[in-house]
């Protein structure tokens, strides 16, 4: 397993790449290819007097800055982003994993690699903590405005990932609205909700919001406008209980106190709204593997993301998404 990873993006700079990479070396059987400025990312493994074979580092030029316009960053064609990509394209790796500019990573492997046979837009697929198992949502950003197809495909991708990869053994697949009933929500749910009744997916209808977080289903399907909403908004809920309940532990000794008969609890609900634990978002729907993490990960977010990039590629998950995708299409043509 090779694994190429942006050491130039995110908010932390090289060092989260590459303290995360040195992590992974350590827990994972997996060859790490740096991309980046070799300069910093050799004074970030000198300042920790580490060394290993299965670490090499790449060259890359230019820098997509968080800010920079997804087809700006096309331009840069010496990037970490596009060198990362690239590497994959050619055989040398065989996942990107970045925490770099979202809008620029998605471009760069769409572009570099193209979607997968029958798949007109790819996805983000990302886990959300819930009382038991997390629940797949997606999309959570690559697209904006969607079409019925394009909702039916992500549920597809959202299965096939559920069950491949977090072996589910009949994901249930929820698709996002305002109501139970078929009847309810916009155009496009309810259209979207005739074509994945026809589907073999284990379709259990509507997901009302509160659904989310529960135990009804594990895939919930939405076009990338109400998914990122969804998903900024889970991160800010989770922050803010945390910090709440640290603001509440800290008022007085009688607090402070009590606090230790449910630290061990208080861990355990810490470790699940965790992001890091999950390590990063898998773009779906593309000839290649790519993770895409957040801006903030830090070396435990990144080493769980190029774990969930080489469970992907062990699964061989494009190929069950493709499979999939010809059953569902096959389907269609006997029904016209």
């Amino acid at each position: 397993m090779r694994v190429a990873i942006d050491a130039v993006g995110g908010d932390f700079g090289p060092r989260g790449a590459v303290e995360g990479a040195m992590e992974a070396s350590k827990r994972l059987d997996y060859d790490l290819i740096l991309v980046g400025e070799p300069r910093n990312i050799g004074r970030f493994l000198k300042a920790r007097r580490f060394s290993s074979p299965r670490i090499s580092i790449v060259p890359a030029t230019e820098k997509v800055d968080m800010s920079e316009h997804a087809k700006d960053s096309l331009r840069k064609r010496d990037s970490s982003i596009a060198v990362a990509a690239r590497l994959v394209k050619e055989g040398k790796a065989d996942a990107l994993v970045s925490a770099g500019n979202t809008g620029a990573v998605m471009a760069s492997a769409l572009f570099t690699w193209r979607p997968l046979p029958g798949i007109s837009r790819p996805a983000i697929a990302t886990l959300l903590p819930t009382m038991k198992n997390p629940v797949v949502l997606i999309d959570s950003g690559a697209n904006v405005d969607c079409k019925p197809i394009n909702l039916v495909q992500f549920a597809i991708m959202g299965h096939c990932y559920a069950k491949y990869v977090l072996g589910r053994f009949r994901p249930r697949i929820g698709l996002l609205s305002i109501g139970e009933e078929k009847t309810k929500g916009n155009e496009l749910t309810q259209e979207t909700h005739k074509l994945l009744e026809n589907t073999n997916l284990h379709f259990r209808g509507n997901a009302e919001g509160r659904d989310i977080i529960s135990d009804k289903f594990d895939v919930n399907v939405c076009d990338g406008f109400v998914g990122n909403i969804i998903l900024k908004f889970a991160e800010g809920v989770a922050s803010m209980i945390l910090r709440s309940l640290k603001g509440e532990i800290s008022r007085n000794i009688i607090s402070r106190l009590a606090a230790i008969g449910v630290k061990p609890a208080f861990k355990k609900f810490k470790k699940r709204v965790d992001y890091s634990e999950y390590g990063g978002a898998p773009l779906l729907g593309l000839n290649g593997t790519c993770i895409i993490c957040h801006g903030i990960s830090d070396p435990k977010a990144i080493m769980n993301a190029i774990r969930v990039a080489g469970e992907i590629v062990n699964h061989d998950l494009n190929s069950h998404i493709i499979h999939e995708l010809e059953m569902y299409n096959g389907k269609e043509e006997s029904h016209e």
